[in-house]
């Protein structure tokens, strides 16, 4: 198992970075500016997107491929990120999220804490509704781990 910086033909990756962040025109609003991370374990098992802003790193995007979910790769995502942002100077790391029984239990159970929210970020930014779980997501949950 190794994780690779990616650097070139990031949209390469677009299939899992769409399961994340379903509309293409926001993924092309971060991903050139963001470190992109491939986890590779015989194939990709998954992509992770921070983007830094003088001591504070925000995973924008982090994705596992469907049949490698449940075996701990998005939390080795995390990890590096985290790792990598820390190296980068910073001393927080934000993740935004929808408020779903999902993924924010996930993000928990990977140390953060529930920082602050954006009312309607998914209704106001996105062309069409955006459901997890059988909940249409409104608000960005903004969660914060201290690096």
């Amino acid at each position: 198992m190794k994780v690779e910086h990616v650097t070139e033909n990031k949209k390469d990756y677009l299939e899992l970075l769409l399961i994340a962040d379903e509309q293409e025109e926001m993924i092309d609003r971060y991903l050139e500016k963001g470190d992109l991370y491939v986890l590779f374990d015989d194939g990709v098992k998954g992509v992770c997107v921070t983007v830094t802003d003088g001591d504070v790193g925000e995973i924008k995007n982090i994705a596992t491929a469907e049949a490698a979910r449940g075996k701990g790769y998005g939390r080795i995502l995390i990890d590096y990120a985290a790792d990598r942002c820390k190296e980068q100077g910073c001393s927080t790391l934000l993740v935004g999220t929808g408020d779903s029984p999902l993924t924010v239990p996930f993000y928990e159970k990977c140390g953060f804490v529930r920082s602050h929210r954006i009312e309607n970020f998914f209704t106001d930014h996105y062309d069409h509704p955006i459901y997890e779980a059988g909940i249409q997501l409104k608000d960005m949950v903004y969660l914060k781990k201290n690096l």
